[in-house]
């Protein structure tokens, strides 16, 4: 069984910081890739940010000089920081990570339960 668990969430105003955290957990072999997608109602789910193992990272034009993601293979965690938030960053955020289990073929897709970030104005 393997599990992401998120965390790092919450409300902020406008122009301020949150740091969402994302750590695999159970019966993982290794990890690939590893990103944050968001999912703001009635949109869909977007990409955020990716990082390879290799840490060689991919961005959204509109989090681009913003945000950072980051990961530390040893935790098997992934990192977003996110300045200067703003009241369109304001969704669901999902951690996704392609990973292989131990004693299981793969590699397959997980994702992360979601954790709500508002930015108030």
């Amino acid at each position: 069984q393997v599990q992401l668990v998120e965390s790092g969430g919450g409300l902020v105003q406008v122009g301020g910081s949150l740091r969402l955290s994302c750590a695999a957990a159970g019966s993982v072999a290794s990890i690939g890739d590893m990103g944050w997608y968001r999912q703001a109602p009635g949109k869909q789910r977007d990409l955020v940010a990716d990082i390879t193992s290799g840490g060689r990272t991919t961005y959204a034009d509109s989090v681009k000089g913003r945000f950072t993601i980051s990961r530390d293979n040893a935790k098997k965690t992934v990192y977003l920081q996110m300045n200067t938030l703003k009241p369109e960053d304001t969704a669901v955020y999902y951690c996704h990570a392609t990973l292989v289990r131990l004693r299981v073929p793969g590699p397959y897709d997980y994702w992360g339960q979601g954790t709500q970030v508002t930015v108030s104005s």
